[in-house]
């Protein structure tokens, strides 16, 4: 079966994940790349649970925010001029991960929850904040899904203001070029990779608008219980929703000839155009390294196949440069 490579932007780099290993490219301020190479668990990703429907689905969520937060970690140090050496896995690592998934819970999903019932309640709809199944419930529940696309929508714009967020989401343009670019059988360099799509119907925040949609329509089966259970339902559904997301993502990416699913799709592909910027040659030279040194691992790329770029100081960030200099 033809594996679906994947990856994140990272501070002046990428990481990308292949089966086996994941790889993170990043410049530091003397403008080298330097790449950190991690192996995925042998026991969970090359065994069967892996592929169980829905339940992968739960394993990519964890997989996008644990090696994708130490990988952020790694690339921010590696960025300024820091330790190269920083542990991939150590306990800062781990309390970083369980404190973004506490303010991602509740930014995206209690906060949503706790609007809608108090609107819910205010509009009549849900006398007490309580509704059976039905239409005043699911019209509550189509009111806390749309607060929790206005807030990820307004999260992503307003950090998007920020220059040297902007430069990673040109880094988040050039790991979908690549991925692009690769799926399509072309040669892997800087200007022929900058020719390709800057969507990717798998891309991640694709995933949190569909987790969004997904959301409403399964609590609606539930209608709306005292806060209490209410707050508790969104909690313990959390893997779930991610399990039928995943499985939807991978559904629309199978078919995108299809015109039907091609028009379901183009919200999630007009949010991307949020979180992307048009990357230059250079980001995609490090976009390329990550992936070849992935490759490399799959035992598709040989190691003397992989060329690593001449130092370039004129590509990084000059707020980075000038950290990483001492300036």
């Amino acid at each position: 079966m033809k594996f679906n490579y994947g990856g994140q932007a990272v501070i002046e780099g990428v990481m990308m994940r292949g089966a086996h290993s994941a790889a993170v490219a990043v410049r530091n301020p003397k403008g080298e790349i330097v790449i950190h190479e991690t192996p995925l668990s042998r026991t969970l990703y090359r065994s069967k649970i892996i592929k169980t429907p829905f339940v992968r689905g739960v394993i990519g969520l964890w997989d996008a925010i644990g090696l994708g937060t130490r990988a952020l970690m790694w690339a921010a140090d590696v960025a300024v001029g820091e330790d190269e050496e920083v542990d991939f896995n150590g306990p800062i690592g781990w309390a970083t991960i369980a404190f973004s998934l506490a303010l991602g819970m509740g930014l995206f999903f209690l906060v949503p929850t706790l609007g809608a019932a108090g609107l819910g309640n205010l509009l009549g709809l849900t006398p007490d904040g309580v509704a059976p199944i039905g239409f005043n419930a699911f019209l509550v529940n189509l009111i806390e899904g749309a607060i929790q696309i206005t807030l990820l929508i307004g999260y992503i714009w307003a950090i998007g203001r920020i220059p040297d967020v902007k430069r990673l989401f040109g880094y988040h343009g050039a790991e979908h070029k690549t991925i692009n670019a690769y799926e399509a059988g072309a040669e892997l360099t800087p200007e022929i990779v900058a020719q390709y799509p800057i969507e990717h119907p798998r891309c991640g925040t694709a995933f949190l608008l569909t987790v969004a949609f997904v959301s409403v329509l399964i609590f609606s089966l539930l209608g709306r219980p005292p806060l209490p259970l209410l707050i508790l339902s969104r909690l313990i559904f959390i893997p779930v929703i991610a399990g039928v997301a995943y499985e939807a993502l991978q559904f629309s990416a199978r078919n995108l000839h299809n015109p039907i699913i091609r028009a379901i799709i183009k919200p999630n592909l007009a949010l991307q155009h949020l979180t992307t910027r048009e990357p230059d040659l250079h980001m995609i030279e490090v976009a390329i390294v990550s992936f070849e040194r992935v490759l490399v691992s799959e035992g598709i790329l040989r190691e003397d196949e992989v060329v690593i770029p001449a130092p370039r100081p004129e590509a990084v960030s000059p707020t980075l440069a000038a950290t990483g200099s001492g300036d």
